[in-house]
């Protein structure tokens, strides 16, 4: 079996060992005679992995009872509307970070309910001028007097840009997580609110990851449709419709791999990871690194060649020996290795070998 090395932002790669278990039971679950495709979503089969994989998740971003986990269709792109639409009301402010392409499409849905509904959306940090490099510092957030909420993203996939540090903010606190959840040492229980679309870090994609504090969601606008109500997942388990079970199925194997990993096994790991890249770049007078050297993100590593004709033909060579996507977003351009939980260090040091050829070759 040849498996390419797959740099995708997402859909993005999974742990072999996680493909090879849903592989083994795609057919015939656990000898009940079906897949889990074909499972109710009321059945106890279905039923334990579902709440195992919340119990899993939990355990692993150290949330309590007190919040609940959430799985929603639409992906994180639904729960850019569904925050304002549940919270933000009539003369309320909500503070947003804009700090890329991700958060600045969270702002814009946040300010299309604030125009139908006389709310104010209010820009704490604006990276995202051109093409975004960096994160906001302190001293730079410009909070409202009094937010409903204020939402961050700590990733911004695009930019490769992520947020070393959490702001500390007034009110309830939400955040993209998309694509660097459980990649590094976080406190969860900063969070009020924290979201993140599957098909990055967490499996395939179908959904998002939602955790939501209980007594938050009982205060969300119950005007709204019935689907876009947090308390409707948050009364009903994530089981009020259909839930998309196979994806949840496979998260849950994702959650148990990163339990065998260990949290602390896997941050080194992908600090590691980020690393060889980031020291082939800053050793080089051919690639420049995308991002700011302070707020790089351990994810997503974003760089040029010295011209576009070069990139293009960096993407080609790589592609041709077996790392796939390594083309930056149409958005920006350049190239951009994303290195998500699941990607192998051999795939890094494929990436390596081949950048410093390349460089001798085109230099």
């Amino acid at each position: 079996m040849s498996r390419a090395y797959n740099f995708s932002a997402g859909p993005a790669t999974l742990p072999l060992e996680v493909l090879q278990q849903v592989q083994n039971d795609l057919v015939d679950y656990k000898g009940t005679g079906m897949s889990v495709m074909e499972m109710s979503h009321r059945g106890k089969d279905y039923d334990k992995i579902h709440e195992e994989a919340i119990a899993d998740f939990k355990e692993l971003t150290g949330i309590g009872d007190d919040y609940q986990v959430c799985f929603i269709q639409g992906g994180g792109s639904m729960q850019f509307a569904m925050i304002p639409l549940n919270f933000l009301g009539a003369g309320q402010t909500a503070d947003y970070a804009n700090e890329g392409t991700w958060s600045g499409k969270a702002m814009k849905e946040a300010v299309k309910v604030a125009a139908c509904r006389g709310a104010a959306v209010n820009v704490v940090a604006d990276c995202a001028k051109d093409i975004p490099t960096r994160m906001p510092r302190e001293g730079e957030w410009k909070f409202s007097a009094n937010p409903v909420y204020t939402h961050i993203c700590t990733n911004e996939t695009i930019s490769g840009a992520q947020l070393k540090k959490i702001p500390t903010v007034k009110g309830p606190l939400f955040a993209d997580m998309s694509s660097d959840i459980l990649s590094c040492p976080r406190d969860y229980t900063k969070f009020d609110l924290f979201y993140a679309g599957a098909q990055k870090n967490l499996g395939p994609a179908g959904m998002a990851v939602v955790a939501i504090k209980k007594e938050l969601a009982a205060k969300g606008d119950e005007k709204i449709p019935t689907l876009l109500q947090y308390r409707t997942h948050v009364d009903n388990n994530s089981l009020y419709n259909t839930p998309p079970t196979f994806t949840i199925y496979v998260f849950g194997l994702v959650m148990k791999w990163v339990k065998k990993m260990g949290k602390e096994n896997l941050f080194r790991l992908n600090d590691d990871k980020a690393k060889k890249i980031y020291d082939v770049i800053d050793a080089s007078g051919f690639y420049k690194g995308t991002a700011l050297p302070e707020f790089r993100s351990n994810m997503n590593v974003t760089f040029t060649t010295p011209n576009a004709d070069l990139d293009k033909r960096f993407v080609e060579e790589a592609k041709a020996l077996g790392m796939s996507s390594l083309k930056g977003h149409r958005s920006v351009g350049g190239i951009r290795a994303t290195i998500y939980n699941a990607f192998p260090m051999a795939g890094v040091d494929a990436l390596v070998a081949f950048m410093k050829d390349f460089e001798k070759k085109n230099g």
